[in-house]
């Protein structure tokens, strides 16, 4: 599968095929440990994760940019079915309340491979959409490269 990306004003949609097997792509986004390896863009660095991955439980995520920036996001876990699907919220510390957004991620086995499918809504406009892509696929570069190295 082809890394395609598909634009509307209120969604993100994000395919990419990862060299893992479908168990170990879904075990990346479960732990402050894991994530702290790859969950921000190439140009930022996670300096700190919480994690209380269950359903209702909370995650934080502190990623700080080249220019020492910092940028938080937290949310809180909607749904898990391991190691098919995650449904989670995401919103920016900066941001009020309703500007939460809903972040959809499945992972479908493809031989020795996964599909990841990620699906980010409720945008509040086309630019903060196309910002959080550009994210999203910067981010997934990280996690390819983490899957890569064991």
């Amino acid at each position: 599968m082809a890394e395609t990306a598909e634009r509307t004003e209120k969604r993100a949609r994000i395919e990419r095929r990862f060299a893992a097997a479908r168990e170990r792509v879904f075990q990346a986004w479960t732990s402050a440990e894991a994530l702290k390896r790859w969950h921000a863009p190439v140009d930022a660095t996670v300096v700190h994760v919480e994690v209380d991955f269950r359903v209702g439980g909370r995650y934080l995520v502190h990623m700080q940019g080249a220019d020492g920036t910092m940028h938080r996001v937290s949310g809180v876990y909607r749904e898990i079915v391991a190691p098919e699907r995650l449904v989670f919220t995401w919103r920016w510390a900066h941001e009020p309340p309703e500007a939460e957004t809903m972040v959809t991620v499945e992972f479908h086995a493809h031989g020795a491979n996964t599909d990841v499918v990620l699906t980010h809504e409720g945008f509040a406009s086309a630019a903060s959409q196309a910002g959080h892509e550009a994210g999203w696929n910067s981010i997934f570069e990280k996690l390819d490269a983490a899957m890569r190295e064991g």
